[in-house]
């Protein structure tokens, strides 16, 4: 596996990411079976209320942390120790300049909530968006409706594309149903386009070689939409991806969290109706087999490990009194720290299900959705965003593990190339955190537009260091083959 590491040969430093790679033919098996039968499930979803079809997404917040490792600004904020205060400059002045064309742009996502692949005019106005100002863009990428790829290249001298690094940004662009841009994905939509926008100026500024891909990603609160880009190679060619999200948190907070590895997981039991009174005995009762399920699985829970969570709902359809039902339904999410844990755990889980089909006489289906692997943020990436913004704008940048139960398609993607996806805070009403009514209204005040643009500021400086700086993108480079070293073991094993 040597030869997959070219230190100082940057077109090949991180080829485990290409379509060739052993490691990422595992890689994408792996996602694509954990994401086979998420399609099926969808076809279930049109029975249930709305919001119990959104079992990913973003949560945990601040409140409750610990933080070991902080980085926090101890000067007032200066260009000081930021690599190319000239290139920071650079971006900073772009970003006001493009500060009231983005803030509409916000806005106008906000004012147009589109839930999972049915994001038309999000795609539209970004795509129209990205093209206005430069970029090469491809609407409907990969064969997806509301996926998109907007792509720049600056090449002073001429200099072979392939000797050029890329760097990836996301737009997530996917709203809840009733409650809007709850998670705040209409500022994650527009950061997008502000790191992509201001890395452009930069190269175009100090000409610097490098291409920027900023890929507009739907489906990432139920669906997995950077799961089916990652599996048809929408992210090959970049060799780190940053983006970042929303949260409620004191002023000037940042945190580069983990997350967690999450699956749901619907069960059917079909059993056989009967009157309940006259002839209980012709029956097979599937709200008992849902019932046997949640009960075993809540006995489950007493040999769990504590950062491990199963949770789930019971849903029928057409019940009354009288009438043993025939049909019941389970919903279920499986998390724990990582994708191995989860495996494990989740055989654990569906023996509780068949258990309680044998129990009861029923017959079971089980249709798991996508799986969304935990979060694996690049440290070389994080420590240079969190100086930053520490320095420009005195962010306090946290790096912990606890109470940021978090899961997001972004993970998937973390274990394929070096990738970043820190958090920040906007200003909320109290008790008013991602996925509610009160963090939808946040999204569209201008401080949280004004704190979206420092952050994004941290991002572009941090992505045009890795096209700039060859030192610092073997560095990270480095830092993704140490994390996948262990990956790699379980992929395989």
């Amino acid at each position: 596996m040597e030869q997959d590491v070219e230190a100082g040969c940057f077109s090949g430093l991180f080829k485990l990411r290409n379509k060739g790679s052993t490691k990422n033919e595992v890689l994408k098996d792996r996602q694509s079976r954990a994401n086979r039968e998420s399609l099926d499930s969808e076809a279930h979803n049109s029975e249930l209320p709305a919001y119990i079809q959104y079992p990913y997404g973003w949560y945990g917040g601040y409140e409750g942390q610990r933080a070991p490792d902080e980085h926090v600004a101890d000067k007032p904020p200066s260009y000081d120790d930021v690599f190319r205060p000239d290139v920071v400059s650079t971006i900073e002045s772009k970003l006001k300049e493009l500060s009231p064309s983005l803030r509409q742009l916000s806005l106008d996502i906000w004012n147009h909530p589109e839930i999972m692949w049915e994001e038309k005019y999000a795609h539209d106005r970004l795509t129209q968006f990205m093209s206005s100002h430069g970029f090469s863009v491809t609407p409907h990428y990969l064969g997806i409706d509301t996926a998109f790829r907007a792509a720049y290249t600056h090449s002073p001298g001429g200099k072979p594309l392939k000797s050029i690094r890329v760097i990836g940004v996301n737009s997530e662009i996917d709203a809840l149903p009733g409650i809007g841009h709850g998670c705040g994905h209409n500022l994650i939509a527009m950061s997008g386009v502000a790191v992509a926008l201001a890395m452009k100026a930069a190269l175009e500024q100090h000409d610097i070689a490098g291409t920027v891909i900023l890929l507009g990603t739907p489906a990432e609160e139920a669906g997995g939409g950077k799961i089916t880009l990652l599996e048809r190679g929408g992210y090959d060619e970049m060799d780190a991806c940053i983006m970042s999200h929303p949260t409620s948190g004191p002023d000037n907070f940042s945190g580069i969290w983990p997350g967690v590895a999450c699956q749901p997981i619907d069960v059917e039991f079909f059993g056989h109706g009967a009157h309940a009174a006259s002839a209980p005995w012709e029956a097979q009762n599937a709200l008992d087999a849902a019932f046997v399920a949640y009960a075993s699985i809540s006995a489950l829970r007493q040999q769990i490990k504590p950062d491990q969570r199963v949770h789930g709902i019971v849903v029928g359809r057409d019940w009354a009194p009288n009438v043993i039902p025939d049909y019941a339904k389970l919903r279920y999410i499986v998390r724990a720290s990582n994708w191995a844990e989860l495996e494990v755990l989740r055989k654990r889980v569906r023996a509780c299900f068949d258990a309680a089909a044998l129990a009861t006489a029923c017959k079971i289906q089980v249709t798991p959705g996508a799986g969304y692997f935990e979060l694996r943020n690049n440290d070389v990436l994080g420590a240079e965003y969190a100086n930053v913004v520490g320095r420009r704008y005195g962010i306090t940048t946290v790096s912990s593990s606890e109470g940021a139960k978090f899961s997001t398609d972004f993970g998937n993607v973390t274990h394929a190339l070096p990738a970043l996806h820190p958090a920040y805070s906007i200003p909320t009403e109290p008790n008013g955190s991602n996925h509610t009514p009160q963090f939808a209204k946040a999204a569209a005040t201008p401080e949280a537009h004004a704190a979206t643009l420092k952050v994004a500021t941290g991002l572009a400086a941090t992505g045009v260091r890795v096209l700039a700086d060859a030192e610092f993108a073997r560095q990270v480079s480095t830092m993704f083959l140490a994390l996948g070293a262990a990956l790699w073991y379980d992929l395989t094993r």
